[in-house]
């Protein structure tokens, strides 16, 4: 599954186009590696998502689309969950 496909149907981010900005904006990681938004995940795959002022890392494990609301969250598996200071 595509990556901004995945983040939009795990509910990590709320739209796709804003998955799709993000991942073009290189703050998404895959593996610790900068990657598009078409880039094809697998399970295992940790990505980290730099939010603006928290950094998020969770571990993909379902590829699978869920029609169930609740059911989102049971497709990654939280890792961290870092906040960042804002530098002035």
């Amino acid at each position: 599954m595509r990556l901004d496909k995945y983040l939009k149907v795990s509910r990590l981010i709320k739209r796709r186009t804003l998955a799709k900005d993000v991942a073009e904006s290189e703050r998404i990681l895959v593996n610790d590696i900068i990657k598009k938004p078409s880039y094809d995940l697998k399970i295992g795959d940790v990505i980290t998502i730099m939010f603006g002022n928290k950094i998020v890392k969770v571990r993909v494990v379902s590829l699978e689309t869920s029609t169930k609301k609740q059911d989102a969250s049971s497709m990654y598996e939280f890792i961290s969950e870092e906040k960042i200071d804002p530098q002035f």
